[in-house]
């Protein structure tokens, strides 16, 4: 499948970096100012890893090491899946759902140019979220039911859009026009 837009076309050209002798806190305080959930990791002008949410949470946080004594280097991925600029963002999602990532760093000729994240992909294409949705896991889910919503208001999984009634077609909820249309 094509969406016709490419990676470069939709990533981040630059992206929030900080080198790896930056502390975890420091990393933290960026992440929030800058309102992201990925962080660069830069040195000597070169790409050396990257730093997420989740790796603050898994390799630090729920390990019991204390952030405040934490550099970057100590936690982050330096083993980057990447992407090149002139691929569609379907290729781009599917490797992001194949290696359950949320971020790629974007190259060009051996050279770093941009970051895409998921947001970015979900931002110019929403109908793609469907693709990702096999990949989420609910936990617990005697605990969490969920009511069917079929018939019902809701947001349609097609459009995005707001529906005062929406259908549930294949486990797919939409409204009435994308109901038609499919």
């Amino acid at each position: 499948m094509k969406t016709g837009y490419l990676v470069a076309d939709v990533m981040t050209e630059r992206p929030v970096t900080l080198t790896s002798e930056d502390s975890l806190i420091e990393c933290a305080k960026t992440m929030k100012s800058e309102h992201v959930g990925a962080v660069l990791v830069k040195d000597d002008g070169e790409i050396k890893g990257i730093i997420t949410e989740q790796d603050m949470v898994r390799k630090a946080i729920a390990l019991e090491k204390n952030p405040l004594k934490l550099k970057i280097e100590e936690i982050m991925s330096s083993d980057m899946m990447t992407i090149q600029g002139d691929l569609d963002i379907f290729e781009a999602l599917t490797k992001m759902k194949n290696l359950n990532i949320r971020h790629l760093p974007v190259m060009s000729n051996k050279k770093f140019v941009g970051l895409l994240t998921l947001k970015d992909i979900l931002r110019i294409e929403p109908q793609l979220f469907e693709l990702m949705v096999d990949k989420f896991e609910l936990r617990e889910s005697e605990r969490k039911p969920i009511p069917s919503l079929d018939g019902k208001a809701g947001i349609c999984n097609i459009c995005a859009e707001y529906a005062d009634v929406v259908h549930e077609v294949d486990g797919v909820l939409m409204c009435d026009k994308c109901k038609k249309e499919h």
